[in-house]
């Protein structure tokens, strides 16, 4: 790129979705904001899809204000991106390449901010291509969650036949682990509403049980002693602790820090930490191209209305991601 390509990108601005300060989905607002340019092993991606996650609500909330102490205003959320390489920073691999299409793990707590804008610059490792012959909207959908999936089954290290729990099992994440867990060869018990057991079935669930308080009475009644490991992608925090035997194992996932009796190890998972396992993303999307993973998509809206998707997540009852486009 010549000297005067460089200055006229330096001007460049770019759409994206983000807020000034935490609080409800009327908070995000349309932004004008500089290019972003690459740096060294970084790539930049022309967004043209970013899926709704809870933990994108979290971040417009607040919730991770005490580890963004190296982010400033404005915030942009959003850690599933789909789109095509429009940049390829210097000291590549020459793994990627401009015209690629590809899906990324984005981290929004650092200071090049998160997916919900029409570029992205982020380390070419946490980019992979996109499942072949997936679109846009759909390919945005996986990434994040399988991934967090997969690290909280390695996490538990469960043996084959062994048993696990699951929580939340009709959202995204439940489903994505149920179906990693079956392809590891465990059995899952997972809970759900009267209304959302087929649909957990569907997923793999070797058995299903109710949600709420009949839940810890009907893990017993199949585990008497408990079971060994647990993924509490629904969020029950102290209420999961009596469905695990003495010496249990628990993947807490929004970061519940116990107190746990009986022995039962706690253990928390920030995907984060693993945004740049290529080798571990590229397998996700092996997993979704062959079937063994299965995509959902709730419904698309154009990212001007990213406060309404927000306030739909925030209503409940979703059972699938809301994407935002970005044409």
């Amino acid at each position: 790129m010549s000297h005067d390509d460089q200055t006229l990108e330096s001007h460049r601005t770019m759409r994206a979705i983000g807020l000034y300060e935490f609080g409800g989905p009327e908070t995000l607002q349309t932004l004008e904001l500089p290019l972003p340019e690459t740096g060294p092993r970084e790539v930049r991606i022309r967004v043209h899809a970013a899926a709704v996650s809870p933990t994108d609500a979290a971040l417009r909330a607040g919730g991770y204000a005490a580890r963004m102490h190296d982010v400033r205003p404005p915030y942009v959320p959003g850690m599933d991106a789909a789109g095509v390489v429009d940049e390829v920073g210097p000291d590549n691999d020459g793994r990627l390449a401009v015209g690629d299409r590809v899906v990324a793990l984005v981290q929004p707590l650092s200071p090049s901010g998160g997916a919900y804008a029409d570029y992205v610059v982020l380390p070419a490792a946490s980019v992979v291509r996109a499942p072949r012959g997936s679109d846009h909207v759909t390919a945005s959908t996986f990434l994040m969650n399988a991934m967090t999936a997969r690290v909280t089954l390695d996490t538990l290290a469960l043996r084959p036949s062994e048993p696990l729990v699951v929580t939340g099992a009709p959202g995204v994440l439940g489903g994505f682990i149920i179906q990693l867990a079956k392809l590891d060869g465990l059995v899952v018990i997972a809970d759900a509403a009267p209304a959302d057991e087929d649909l957990v079935r569907s997923f793999g669930a070797d058995h299903v049980v109710p949600r709420g308080d009949g839940f810890v009475p009907a893990v017993r009644s199949l585990l008497p002693g408990g079971a060994t490991g647990l993924a509490d992608a629904g969020i029950l925090d102290e209420r999961a602790l009596g469905a695990l035997a003495d010496g249990g194992r628990m993947v807490a996932l929004q970061g519940w820090e116990g107190p746990a009796d009986r022995g039962i190890q706690l253990h928390r998972v920030f995907v984060a930490g693993w945004a740049e396992d290529t080798e571990r993303l590229e397998q996700i999307v092996a997993q979704v191209e062959s079937g063994a993973l299965t995509t959902r998509v709730l419904d698309t809206l154009p990212a001007e209305r990213a406060a309404e998707a927000h306030a739909r997540l925030h209503a409940g009852g979703i059972r699938g991601r809301i994407v935002l486009t970005f044409a």
